[in-house]
């Protein structure tokens, strides 16, 4: 269903999943927009973990095969304290996801709920499994797809 066109990008996640470090060799954060997903029935289901996000800094886009879901983490007022320690990522994240023909972008629905982005993608309905009717006369006859 979910498409990778960029192994060169998946090599690199790998590397600093394994390694906790960038391709230039710095110490970096984890991924700030982990994400699940799952096939259900004839949906196709992904979660997009974004605590601290509010519902209005959320932007999900599709175009053609491509769904992008961006978020904007800002940092909370903390007045005239002085910040010791800041380790929770803030600003702007994007992600992309190539989605496959088999799904229906016309009809992607969101939901979120205690920081967890829940998209639903139906699956298209070419893609769904169909009856053939098999005849014994010999004769050949169209299927209504």
């Amino acid at each position: 269903m979910l498409m990778r066109t960029d192994p060169i990008r998946d090599l690199d996640r790998i590397a600093q999943q394994l390694l906790g470090t960038t391709a230039a060799g710095t110490w970096s954060r984890p991924n700030p927009m982990p994400l699940d997903a799952w096939r259900e029935g004839d949906e196709f289901v992904v979660c997009f973990d974004l605590p601290g996000v509010s519902l209005d800094a959320i932007d999900v886009d599709v175009e053609r095969n491509v769904l992008t879901v961006r978020a904007e983490r800002r940092p909370t007022a903390i007045g005239e304290a002085k910040v010791e320690i800041s380790e929770r990522p803030l600003g702007v994240f994007s992600r992309q996801l190539f989605l496959g023909d088999t799904l229906d972008t016309e009809n992607v629905m969101a939901d979120y709920n205690a920081g967890v982005l829940t998209l639903c993608i139906p699956v298209a309905e070419k893609a769904k499994p169909r009856k053939v009717e098999i005849t014994a006369s010999g004769e050949k006859k169209a299927i209504n797809a």
